[in-house]
């Protein structure tokens, strides 16, 4: 089947991904006061399913070895079953075995497609093939997160789960029918000998570094911006999805700038400029923020340039090594998530020891040292 259906595909059930992964920042209060818990322990628990990241490699590099097809269905599976747990019994216990089990569904599933696009699409046109299957992170708050707000506030905490089974189900299925099977990519190399292989390329490594150090910078303001925004501003449930739609408009926006300008500036020059935004955005949102409309316009160039950052890295990292993409795009993904290891290990605690001025020059210093690991790059 023709690329053309498959990119749409693709980006819807990387919406259903991401809403399940997404819905824990702006809802944290909830999930914690309808467990009865907390807020903590559901900080810990996303601070945990960040930890996963790191041994990502170690299976969703699959996709080398098994075919690409066998990582994305292996990927949709797992998500499947882990919202379901939820959705079953749902519990403190489930909901941390969700956490995880979900990020490990979009692990193994995330490498998978974008090597299935690196290994079809000339590197000229990746950035907007790439770019158009990331808007799934943007509509995820735009259409996911209100519509979870919505099933939470009405029928409970674990009201979104079912739903969200259902959809992982039904997306298996296309997946199953539209993809055609393929061979394995590596089937000479064994896994080992593709970890070597990244982890002593020194550009490689760098690409990794600029993941983790703006996931970092990223996950400081992220895990904690509603509540900052319910202590600045006493926002209830609807006005932070409203707040989350906002994001995810804005990050829809970096989207559709990688769609346009990406693939024509270059993706090292790209990543310069927005790596400069980024830190200026940081440290120009509490100037701002001193209404509500001034917090969220903040948030979103906040996101907006995040998101060009995000989506502008993705192919670049596809053609470092061609020879192991999908095992690059799986270190990559770790070091997403050490980003927000380190991002949310530092967020709660740096924001109410020094508040919230504090935490977005961090979140700078973060972008800053990105964008110093970028010139290692050629």
């Amino acid at each position: 089947m023709r690329l053309r259906y498959q990119i749409p595909v693709f980006t819807i059930l990387r919406t259903i991904f991401n809403t399940a992964h997404r819905m824990a920042y702006p809802f944290l209060g909830f999930f914690a006061r309808g467990l009865g818990v907390d807020i903590t322990v559901i900080s810990l628990a996303i601070t945990s399913r960040s930890f996963l990241g790191m041994f990502i490699p170690l299976i969703s590099s699959m996709s080398d070895q098994r075919g690409r097809k066998f990582g994305m269905l292996a990927g949709t599976a797992v998500f499947t079953l882990a919202v379901g747990l939820v959705a079953i019994f749902p519990s403190m216990l489930t909901l941390g075995a969700a956490l995880i089990l979900a990020l490990l569904g979009k692990f193994l599933f995330d490498p998978a497609m974008q090597a299935y696009l690196g290994d079809r699409i000339p590197y000229q046109r990746r950035g907007l093939a790439l770019s158009i299957t990331e808007f799934g992170w943007s509509l995820a708050f735009i259409i996911g997160i209100p519509l979870v707000g919505f099933l939470i506030d009405r029928y409970g905490w674990q009201a979104p789960f079912p739903v969200l089974a259902l959809l992982g189900a039904g997306m298996f299925l296309i997946i199953l029918v539209m993809i055609e099977s393929d061979h394995p990519h590596a089937a000479t190399e064994s896994a080992l000998a593709k970890f070597k292989l990244v982890l002593t390329d020194i550009p490689t490594l760098a690409g990794i570094s600029i993941a983790i150090w703006a996931n970092a910078a990223n996950e400081l303001v992220n895990l904690i911006f509603g509540i900052w925004l319910e202590d600045s501003f006493a926002l209830k449930i609807s006005a932070l999805a409203a707040a989350s739609a906002i994001i995810g408009i804005s990050e829809l926006g970096g989207e559709s700038l990688v769609a346009v300008f990406t693939d024509r500036l270059g993706k090292k020059r790209a990543l310069t400029v927005g790596l400069l935004a980024c830190g200026l955005s940081s440290v120009a949102l509490p100037l701002v923020s001193r209404t509500e409309i001034g917090a969220l316009i903040g948030l979103f160039f906040f996101y907006i340039t995040f998101e060009f950052v995000m989506v502008s890295h993705v192919p670049m990292m596809t053609e470092l090594l061609p020879a192991a993409r999908a095992t690059v795009m799986s270190f990559n993904l770790t070091g997403h998530s050490l980003g927000r290891v380190i991002g949310a290990l530092l967020a709660t605690f740096v924001y109410q020891s020094f508040g919230f001025s504090v935490v977005t020059m961090l979140s700078a210093l973060f972008y800053l040292f990105a964008l110093l690991a970028l010139r290692k790059i050629k």
